[in-house]
């Protein structure tokens, strides 16, 4: 006897079914078995022990090493205790706050082993196995020694103070509120913990600059473009020239600082980049935004040597390929769009800050900062000319200066369209050649930042 057709087709169709999860069953271990195999590294060893002894000077050493990597800025909150976390970093996928990374046991980390430590800073991975968000730079962290890593566990487990401080829960929505998938973003996205070697033909104070500029200094976290997928296109000089070609961030827009000369580095003298280290200003430029932070608690403690090495490792990196470069003729509607500014723009910088940066661009030396050639002022992104614009900006004391350095906030006297004429205005003048700002590119802005509009009168 033979069985229908029907049955027979279902019985063909029940087999293909179960022979295709049994080869997707084996497929998935494969890719796990495959996947220890090539990743496995990427996790470390919790029973790693420290490889120095504890003693004063290697807690000293940590000491300056937690303010060349800048810890303090994300890991203590306005007016909160030091390094006991809680400040709100706003991400693309939603609030994050930094944690508690004093050594009290119960809230902190004051039950982390050095393994744990070396795991958390390095890898990304929580005593509890979690994966970090990669708020955390632990893809550059990766390239830190591990001499300085032993250094930095004594800093935090024996010179700084334990604080009881809850961690506060991300404000992110589900699914991207799930952890587990992290972990394939560490394994695609993060370098193997390897020792840091200097490029070949590298002088010592060029490797010195590279390690502390790709390491500790996690400058690519907020200057280096990142992918869709969050990661940042490169994390070393030799990996693309992408790396510090600049990137917007948290609300503003970190220049690039590579050579070019418009928009990056390419006008700055050594000197000029050591001083702007040290102090937050030069005689013609001026830290504001994320990057005074970075001056108020890091580069300003750094050795005069530090600051020098990094001055001369950026001045090798060339400029690089995506910056637009303003140089020849603008396009008509460019042209259209400044001239129109030019009337209207003008009237409102020489009524609003013609007083500090002077007619004609020039700024006051050590106390207002040029617009005349500025790269941020050139940079082909106007998100942080916008933004200062709109909210001012903290005042960076790092040295005595002739007056205080005040950016007020404008964004309650301004429109959007005055701010889009002025900001266009000083972008096509005095020899900057940047394109126009538009009334939408600055309401985009405004409302990101939660920048209230003029009232009507």
């Amino acid at each position: 006897m033979t069985e229908r057709p029907e049955r027979a087709a279902i019985i063909r169709i029940a087999v293909t079914y179960l022979v295709g999860i049994a080869l997707t069953g084996v497929t998935v271990l494969l890719c796990a078995y495959l996947a220890a195999i090539v990743f496995g590294g990427l996790a470390g060893d919790r029973t790693t022990p420290a490889p120095f002894p504890v003693t004063p000077a290697l807690v000293a050493r940590g000491a300056y090493l937690a303010q060349v990597g800048d810890c303090t800025a994300c890991h203590t909150a306005p007016g909160g205790a030091g390094f006991a976390g809680g400040l709100a970093i706003a991400s693309p996928i939603g609030v994050i706050f930094s944690t508690n990374i004093t050594p009290d046991p119960q809230t902190g980390i004051g039950r982390y082993a050095f393994g744990d430590f070396e795991r958390a800073v390095r890898r990304g991975i929580l005593k509890s196995g979690a994966t970090m968000y990669p708020a955390m730079p632990y893809p550059s962290y990766s390239r830190v020694t591990d001499a300085d890593m032993a250094a930095l566990y004594a800093y935090f487990m024996h010179g700084v103070a334990p604080v009881v401080a809850k961690n506060k829960p991300e404000q992110i929505a589900w699914p991207l509120s799930v952890r587990w998938p992290l972990v394939y973003w560490r394994w695609l996205f993060t370098p193997r913990v390897r020792a840091f070697a200097p490029s070949l033909g590298d002088s010592p104070v060029v490797a010195r600059g590279a390690y502390l500029v790709e390491g500790l200094g996690h400058c690519g976290a907020c200057h280096t473009p990142r992918a869709i997928t969050l990661q940042e296109e490169a994390l070393t000089a030799q990996d693309s020239p992408r790396f510090l070609a600049g990137s917007q961030f948290n609300g503003w827009f970190a220049p690039s600082l590579r050579g070019e000369a418009a928009s990056g580095l390419g006008r700055w003298a050594g000197a000029d980049i050591e001083e702007f280290l040290a102090t937050g200003q030069t005689d013609r430029y001026a830290a504001f935004g994320e990057m005074g932070e970075v001056v108020l608690h890091s580069s300003q403690f750094m050795t005069p040597d530090d600051r020098a090495a990094i001055a001369v490792f950026l001045q090798t990196l060339t400029p690089g390929p995506h910056n637009r470069v303003i140089t020849g003729a603008q396009p008509a509607s460019e042209k259209f769009t400044a001239a129109r500014a030019a009337r209207v723009g003008m009237q409102a910088y020489l009524d609003n800050c013609a007083a500090c940066h002077q007619a004609d661009g020039a700024g006051r030396a050590s106390s207002f900062p040029a617009l005349a050639q500025n790269p941020v002022v050139n940079s082909g992104d106007p998100t942080s000319l916008i933004h200062v614009v709109l909210a001012g900006d903290a005042e960076v004391r790092t040295r005595p200066a002739d007056s205080p350095l005040i950016m007020p906030p404008f964004g309650a006297d301004l429109s959007d369209k005055d701010v889009a004429d002025l900001l266009t205005y000083v972008r096509a003048s005095w020899g900057n050649r940047a394109p126009p700002v538009s009334p939408a590119q600055v309401a985009t802005l405004r409302r990101a930042i939660g920048e209230a509009e003029p009232v009507a009168h």
